[in-house]
């Protein structure tokens, strides 16, 4: 077959229209399964593609290009970037199960002045100081804490989705009642005008709009009113005048009076 037989199919012109897709960069700790099946049973025909990326490194994910949204731990540098609060996270301390802290059901960070604490480098808990003695060196990661703790070096201190990700059976962790608490947003690239359509989709998802809501690519038509039918103004519609008077005059016309008595201008004539 020479080029100038070959098929239309092969000419880059007529290639197919790429499917559209959505990516959602998330941090550890979050868990962002059942937006992500919601996400399936609406939109079946647009795939959504997850990204787990370091909490440092989700602001650069959106600027880059390389997600659509995501979800990270505030604060972050909010450079051209949208934020919607979502949730706040209880703190936890993490400890080994014979730690005396693992005795009681909460404690504060006053109880934890003679520990020492670790301070990851990738901690996403907005410290104005930090609690306890402070370690030798700072951990690169909260991986490498929770080793740490686990070893007798220190203690730890995370959101809880942290510590329930980083569960080990020789671990344990209680709430810290003043401790900075962890908040997760949805972020995405602030724009001049109003969110992408898919984006705009995710969001109303995450805040748990209905199906039916207006916003959103998927929203359905809103259904129109029935209209009534209107009677036929030739009299064959129900409840019209000619339907109800059968075409009698109501005031002694052709059908006479009542009672065949004999009238004149519907009034009964005396006999002579």
């Amino acid at each position: 077959m020479t080029g100038s037989e070959a098929s239309p199919s092969a000419s880059p012109s007529a290639s197919p229209t790429a499917a559209p897709s959505f990516r959602l960069a998330y941090v550890p700790g979050v868990t962002p399964g059942k937006w992500v099946r919601i996400w399936n049973e609406r939109l079946p025909d647009v795939a959504l593609a997850l990204l787990q990326v370091p909490s440092a490194e989700a602001p650069g994910a959106l600027r880059g290009g390389d997600a659509d949204a995501a979800f990270v731990r505030l604060p972050i540098d909010r450079t051209g970037l949208a934020a919607i609060p979502l949730y706040t996270e209880t703190t936890v301390v993490v400890v080994p199960k014979d730690h005396l802290v693992a005795a009681a059901e909460e404690v504060t960070t006053e109880d934890l002045a003679d520990e020492i604490v670790l301070h990851p480098l990738d901690d996403t808990l907005d410290w104005q100081t930090l609690p306890g003695k402070p370690a030798f060196e700072r951990p690169a990661t909260t991986a490498d804490a929770i080793e740490l703790v686990a070893a007798g070096i220190g203690v730890l201190l995370v959101p809880q989705s942290l510590a329930r990700l980083h569960h080990r059976k020789d671990l344990t962790y209680r709430t810290v009642t003043d401790a900075p608490q962890s908040r997760v947003a949805l972020s995405f690239l602030e724009l001049d005008g109003e969110p992408t359509d898919l984006v705009e989709e995710f969001i109303g998802i995450v805040r748990g709009r209905t199906v039916n809501s207006t916003r959103g690519r998927g929203a359905p038509t809103p259904p129109q009113p029935k209209q009534r039918k209107r009677p036929d103004a030739a009299g064959g519609g129900r409840g019209t005048a000619a339907g109800k008077s059968g075409g009698k005059n109501p005031r002694g016309g052709s059908g006479g009076a009542k009672g065949g008595k004999n009238t004149k201008g519907g009034r009964p004539r005396r006999g002579r």
